[in-house]
């Protein structure tokens, strides 16, 4: 009888151990499946919160030309709208044209979207040729001998109905590229180097 007994509490256990072992691995699998949604989430949003199209516009204060131009749409850059855009943005001084970074583009629309605004940026320099950068930097100490305007890697800035102080708060929350403040000239550089800022 005893041996009896001592082998239903034996069965017993082993049934609750069974069921321990499943409700375990079900756990697992659920608590698996919680782990991964914050990843897959925003990756099904991604497209959603991806802008259909990229466009900007400009006004280039030295020779009074304007353009607004999507310059990316579905998926891809429109080789059209950059050579219409980097003739506006072309050295005033020569005349001379360069390509410029895409990136750059990407970060002044980041930062039109910060700014919620719709307003064209007023461009004080963009591409500047190594003659005209030369000729700058003999005249001031504040020009870099290989600065990136020569790349057509910087711009020079302001956005009207906006506060200076407030457009350079906003491209140093960009985190990325180099954010130059010139209060006293009323704009802000901006470029697509290396991560750093200056001026105050």
């Amino acid at each position: 009888m005893q041996t009896r007994k001592f082998n239903d509490h034996c069965n017993q256990l082993h049934d609750e151990s069974v069921n321990n072992r499943r409700r375990f691995l079900k756990a697992g699998i659920s608590a698996c499946a919680l782990l991964a949604l914050p990843l897959a989430v925003p990756l099904a949003h991604a497209n959603i919160l991806q802008p259909a199209e990229r466009k900007l516009a400009f006004l280039n204060l030295h020779t009074g030309e304007r353009i607004q131009s999507v310059y990316w749409a579905e998926n891809q850059y429109i080789p059209e709208a950059l050579q219409a855009i980097r003739n506006v943005l072309r050295d005033h001084r020569t005349g001379d044209l360069h390509t410029m970074d895409t990136e750059l583009f990407n970060l002044l629309h980041l930062l039109q979207s910060k700014m919620n605004s719709n307003q064209e940026f007023h461009v004080i320099s963009a591409y500047r040729s190594p003659k005209t950068n030369a000729m700058l930097a003999g005249r001031s100490g504040g020009v870099a001998k290989q600065s990136l305007h020569t790349q057509g890697k910087a711009i020079d800035i302001r956005l009207p109905g906006h506060k200076l102080s407030d457009l350079r708060a906003a491209a140093l929350a960009l985190k990325t590229g180099g954010v130059g403040y010139y209060p006293k000239s009323d704009f802000i550089h901006m470029d697509t180097g290396s991560t750093r800022f200056w001026g105050g």
